[in-house]
């Protein structure tokens, strides 16, 4: 059971980006990938119209045109996944899996906890702060109140002293703080807000099912538990965020698409406390 947590950490993930409905397959807009020397979640792309599109002859497209927003996201992130994650979309080369696989500690699991915390906060705060947001306020996917409960209770149950924020929180939060200051960066930071909130409701429960067994004797924290039924909450926010991106124009759409790599990577850095890769 040690052995699959790490299975699972890298895989976990590929659930967290499938909207309701089906994707549609749109000539418009294709996305091109490039792999970077870094790793194999850093990735930059770029849009390729055909001619007909860029032709100074056509008019530009209503907003009724576009695809919904997240048929869109989920394209991409899909591309960003590997093979073995998304045997028929994924598009990344798998990493090397190391010979020992890392197996997750309290400590890991506690700064795992506070570095999510951190980043919880930072959304929470950047939607509170902005009236164009304020349809995402107390939507439900908040999670600073339950986590706050379970480090509290980690520390006192296994005698552990509360972590500073380590590098991957404190990094993530100044990405997201520095993308919003004003209303145009609206749609970047939609991008981060969908693809971190949902995957923990997806490949981010399962990690915690894990998590319980390994290390929690069965324990389930708050962090896991929604004061409603999930698929009864991510229906209801994905008709926000799709009410929401109704009104962008084409670039608005792209700037919210193209942070899906940074988004993979913000969230990847958090989750690499579980799996030895994150420093603090």
């Amino acid at each position: 059971m040690r052995l699959s947590i790490a299975l699972l950490l890298a895989a976990s993930s590929a659930n967290a980006f499938v909207p309701s409905r089906p994707l549609r397959l749109r000539t418009r807009q294709c996305s091109r990938f490039m792999e970077s020397e870094r790793s194999p979640l850093l990735f930059m792309f770029t849009e390729v119209t055909d001619e007909s599109a860029t032709s100074t002859d056509q008019p530009s497209p209503a907003v009724s045109d576009f695809p919904p927003i997240l048929e869109e996201l989920r394209d991409v992130a899909m591309r960003l996944h590997t093979r073995e994650q998304s045997p028929k979309e994924g598009q990344v080369p798998a990493p090397a899996k190391p010979a020992m696989p890392h197996v997750p500690t309290h400590m890991d699991y506690l700064k795992f906890l506070v570095d999510s915390h951190a980043v919880y906060a930072a959304l929470e705060e950047i939607v509170n702060g902005n009236e164009k947001l304020a349809m995402f306020r107390s939507c439900g996917l908040e999670r600073t109140l339950e986590l706050e409960k379970d480090i509290a209770w980690m520390c006192n149950k296994y005698d552990l002293e509360r972590p500073e924020v380590g590098m991957a929180g404190e990094m993530y939060v100044e990405e997201l703080s520095r993308m919003i200051k004003g209303d145009e960066g609206i749609p970047e930071f939609m991008c981060h807000f969908y693809n971190y909130y949902f995957a923990h409701l997806a490949g981010g429960r399962m990690i915690g099912k894990q998590m319980s067994k390994l290390l929690l004797d069965g324990e389930t924290l708050e962090f896991y538990r929604w004061g409603e039924d999930v698929n009864e909450l991510k229906p209801r926010v994905k008709a926000q965020i799709e009410e929401l991106a109704q009104q962008w124009s084409r670039e608005e759409r792209d700037n919210c698409i193209n942070a899906t790599p940074a988004a993979f990577r913000g969230g990847g850095a958090i989750n690499g406390y579980l799996y030895g890769e994150s420093p603090h």
